[in-house]
């Protein structure tokens, strides 16, 4: 118990009546359930923005095919016929 630290929060009134519901449900402390629940969900609070960007990106090339431009090839040396010379 010595790696923990003391934090205070404020939360609202439903989510203090799910604690107490869920810490006695399952016979756990709320610091406990606080925990777990911090624990399994911190690697989404940067998830949403990253994911936005990239669905983003996406929608713009779907866009790009459909309206039948040619994508622009970057860094690419070879042609397809070159792939058949081997």
């Amino acid at each position: 118990m010595s790696d923990l630290v003391r934090k205070q929060l404020y939360i609202t009134q439903k989510q203090e009546s799910l604690l107490k519901k869920k810490a006695a449900e399952l016979g756990k402390t709320e610091a406990e359930i606080v925990r777990e629940a911090l624990d399994s969900n911190v690697y989404m609070i940067d998830y949403p923005k990253k994911s936005a960007e990239k669905w983003q990106e996406e929608a713009i090339f779907i866009e790009t095919r459909r309206s039948g431009k040619a994508a622009v090839q970057k860094d690419r040396s070879w042609k397809r016929e070159d792939l058949y010379d081997r």
